[in-house]
């Protein structure tokens, strides 16, 4: 009798346990995840309670101040042409900053950047005026030279001779300053000036000015047009990659064979010559001249912008937009605001208040960033390599 033999048959799976779903930390997570956009709206209902405060220690109401402040700079006749006016220079010294913070830079110079700018792109648009929009495009041209011609400067004597880029920009404005006012006093001063006792150069022809189409200034449409082609250069071209790379880790872009020196010169170089375009188009297309006056705090503001935008081109659009309203409506909350008790109304002042706060405010990740980050290249050059 033959033995048949039966293979054992192979027992079914066991069914996995049903597990619990994973807490991913909630409100904590998603706020860690997003501390970036996080950071910009504690900063702004930061300044706004401290302004809250100090406008209500004046005898005013808050509310009725804030909703002035919005009306007078976008619902008053002409009043959203001026903002976007104001907001065409303020994106380009916000894109002067941030070129650079994308390779650890801090360029504090857009006030010189965009005085050089300024007078040289006016005095050209006044001398070529008479081939009409030609020449305006030569000024802003020229603006745009003239202010790259600052940044290569902070770019050589950053990598030529390792002078840090803030003491040299800071020095250069002062140094601009001088020059322009000298300028503008001596030979490219106007024949109307010298009885007016105002240091100003001549009057840009009227065919040579940049105005507005539709309500909407030309300049803020090439402001916009340049934030966009700058975030394009930065995600999505070769030389975008470089500027990230040299921000994320030098050694790293060095062994790669990127150059760093030209790298550091070209994004300076970029950078103050979008912030002397920037004084060109507010020299073409507000005052039509050039004078002192004209840079007001320009510059400085762009340092708030570009860390409102987070060293986001396309932010700059947005935070620009922001600051230049609120320059807008200072000079209305103003009046608005005069009464017996405040005489002369809130003053103008109130917006620097808002402004500088909101620059503290989303500074300290900033400074928290740079002052732990050469030890954080430390650790990041022990552990990591090329095959990691």
């Amino acid at each position: 009798m033959s033995e048949t033999s039966t293979a054992a048959q192979p027992s079914p799976p066991a069914e996995p346990e049903p597990r619990e779903p994973r807490d991913r930390g909630g409100l904590l997570a998603y706020l860690i995840g997003h501390q970036s956009g996080v950071t910009i709206i504690v900063a702004l209902l930061i300044s706004l309670a401290i302004g809250w405060a100090i406008i209500l220690s004046q005898g005013v109401n808050a509310p009725y101040a804030y909703e002035t402040l919005v009306r007078e700079a976008l619902f008053v006749d002409g009043s959203f042409t001026r903002t976007l006016q104001k907001t065409a220079p303020l994106v380009l010294t916000g894109l002067a900053v941030v070129l650079p913070l994308r390779l650890g830079l801090f360029n504090i110079g857009g006030q010189g950047q965009f005085a050089t700018g300024a007078i040289f792109g006016a005095w050209v648009a006044y001398v070529t005026g008479g081939s009409g929009i030609l020449g305006a495009v030569l000024g802003m041209v020229v603006g745009l030279v003239c202010g790259a011609l600052v940044g290569v400067l902070v770019g050589v004597l950053k990598t030529w001779r390792g002078v840090h880029e803030v003491i040299s920009t800071i020095m250069l404005n002062y140094i601009v300053a001088g020059v322009t006012f000298w300028l503008v006093v001596g030979p490219l001063q106007a024949e109307s000036s010298k009885t007016s006792g105002i240091p100003q150069t001549e009057e840009i022809p009227e065919a040579a000015q940049l105005g507005a189409v539709g309500g909407v200034p030309i300049g803020f449409v090439i402001a916009v047009v340049l934030a966009v082609a700058c975030w394009w250069m930065l995600s999505r071209t070769t030389l975008g990659f470089k500027f990230n790379t040299v921000g994320a880790n030098k050694s790293a872009a060095g062994y790669a064979g990127i150059s760093i020196s030209t790298i550091t010169v070209l994004a300076m170089a970029l950078g103050a010559g979008l912030a002397g375009l920037g004084g060109a188009l507010e020299a073409e297309g507000t005052l039509h001249r050039f004078e002192p006056a004209i840079v007001g705090t320009l510059g400085f503001d762009g340092i708030t912008i570009a860390l409102l935008a987070r060293a986001n081109p396309l932010a700059t659009i947005p935070a620009a937009f922001l600051v230049g309203m609120l320059r807008t409506g200072a000079a209305g909350l103003q009046f608005a605001t005069q009464s017996p008790a405040l005489p002369s109304g809130i003053t103008p002042e109130i917006v620097d208040v808002l402004l500088a706060t909101i620059l503290l405010m989303v500074s300290i990740p900033v400074l928290g960033k740079w002052l732990f980050r050469s030890r954080a290249d430390k650790v990041s050059v022990a552990s990591t390599s090329w095959g990691n």
